[in-house]
């Protein structure tokens, strides 16, 4: 198979062969990365849709309920981001509630209740934005799901600990 000179059925050298045969792995192994794992790339399998999910955050204070109310409220309401970069959501609403926050203590002559910091307020947002893939449910670098925690980061404000207690899909073609 190799001639006098090394190459293999007299047209190929072998080491020319062996880094040939790297390149297609290489070649191979990147394409799989990027493709993803059914073999589509990134945002493709599945369908865009339209996202609104709401948050709640609990034990804010007051003034940065009212500081941050006037971003939200301007038109179209306060663009999120994620690693200083600005994605397609907007928190287009929020709603605040007093906290409850006592402590309630059992003794003989009955039960106590005591307040802890009362003038807490528990905040409930509610978030638009554009998926790229309906499957993965990424908006930024978080995934939204019912009940998973979510920090709500905008241009202007960021509120860590919340929990998403509603989302609903839309699809956009």
């Amino acid at each position: 198979m190799l001639d006098e000179k090394g190459r293999l059925f007299g047209k190929i050298n072998i080491v020319d062969l062996i880094v040939l045969i790297l390149l297609v792995l290489i070649v191979a192994v990147v394409g799989l990365k990027l493709l993803g794992k059914n073999g589509t790339l990134p945002g493709a399998s599945g369908s865009s849709a339209k996202i609104t999910y709401t948050v709640q955050v609990n034990g804010v204070y007051p003034e940065v309920y009212e500081n941050l109310r006037e971003y939200v409220e301007q038109d179209g309401g306060d663009q999120l981001m994620a690693s200083g970069n600005m994605l397609s959501g907007y928190v287009v609403g929020v709603m605040s509630a007093p906290h409850d926050n006592s402590v309630s203590i059992q003794s003989s002559t009955g039960a106590l209740v005591l307040p802890m910091a009362d003038h807490l307020l528990d905040l409930t947002f509610t978030i638009e934005a554009r998926v790229p893939n309906r499957d993965l449910n990424e908006v930024g670098t978080q995934e939204v799901r019912i009940g998973k925690s979510h920090t709500v980061k905008t241009t202007h404000f960021e509120l860590n600990n919340g929990v998403i207690t509603d989302c609903k899909w839309e699809d956009v073609k």
